[in-house]
This record gives C-alpha cells, structure tokens and sequence, in this order.
C-alpha cells in the first residue's frame, strides 16, 4: 500500500524492468505520467488519455494496463514492464528484430504498446494465427501502417521465439 508522505503526494514504489524503484506521485497522477515524468521512461507514449487508442499499454504484473487510466498509486509494490526493458543493451529483443525487419513500424508511435502486446499474445499463444493476431493487437490503434506489416512482424517474431514464451519475455535488467 502507497505511503503518505506530505501534502497528500504518496510515494509509490514499483519493479520497474526488474529495477526497484520509487517516486512521489500526487493521488490523481496517471501512471503514464509517472513512468514518463517521475521515472524518465518516455518509451511508454501517450495519445488519447482516455484508454481508447492504446500507446500507453505497459504491463503490470504481467497483465496489459492502459496506463492513461490507472493511477500511479494504484500500482504500489507492483511489477511493471515497459518497452524500455525489452533491449538488453544494443541487442535488440527478437520482438524488435521481427518488427525492424517487418516494418512493423512507420512513425513509431504506437510501437512500444505494439511491442509489449505482441510480447503478451506470444506467451499466450507462440502460434496465433492471423485472425487471433488482428483481435489481439485491435486495442492498439496505428494510423500508419494499415496493420499488415505489424501482422507479418508479429508472425516473424513467433517464428523468433519458437515455442519457448522465455524466449521472448522482457528482459527486465534496466539500469537505473
């Protein structure tokens, strides 16, 4: 549970890429805008702010969250992946090789949603077909690629990870 720290901002402590961290957060602050402004990790974009479009989708405790609707202090003491946490360095994630390859991506930003939710639907099912890729990916909105080059990532990152959904998984060792 959020602590009380002055004036009603709580400090919230969150796992953050396999990174403990924490941060002051007003009550009504959206997690979005925590990651982004108290945590300095922009990867996680914001579009509509009303849960529509799905740029800002990270997971928590393995779940897909839209994070312009949940509240930062809702989250205390939870395990967070954003985008940030699927490169291990300069080594791209077999997930951004796919859409690299793919060109899964134009303008990049519905990239980072598309990405964790692509990580999500491959631990659920390594070999969706097209059908169950175009449902999954449907809460994330992309406005520039007419979706077929994300489905064909999406299709050569199952390839990537094989059946093994360790494979793909964030890696979670982000350094602070």
């Amino acid at each position: 549970m959020a602590i009380k720290v002055y004036d009603g901002d709580v400090a919230v402590r969150v796992t953050v890429n396999g990174v403990k961290r924490s941060g002051i957060a007003e009550p009504r602050t959206l997690l979005s805008d925590f990651i982004r402004h108290e945590l300095d990790l922009t990867g996680t974009h914001v579009g509509c702010e009303h849960g529509v479009c799905g740029a800002c989708t990270v997971r928590i405790d393995g779940q897909l969250v839209r994070s312009c609707i949940t509240f930062a202090v809702q989250v205390d003491g939870a395990e967070i992946e954003t985008v940030e946490g699927m490169a291990d360095g300069a080594q791209l994630h077999p997930i951004q090789e796919a859409f690299r390859d793919e060109h899964g991506l134009q303008c990049g930003f519905c990239t980072p949603a598309m990405l964790l939710t692509t990580q999500a639907l491959l631990e659920e099912d390594p070999d969706p077909s097209e059908g169950v890729i175009r449902d999954y990916i449907s809460g994330n909105v992309c406005r520039c690629t007419g979706y077929q080059g994300i489905v064909n990532s999406v299709q050569n990152a199952a390839r990537r990870c094989g059946d093994a959904a360790a494979t793909c998984a964030v890696r979670n060792e982000v350094s602070e």
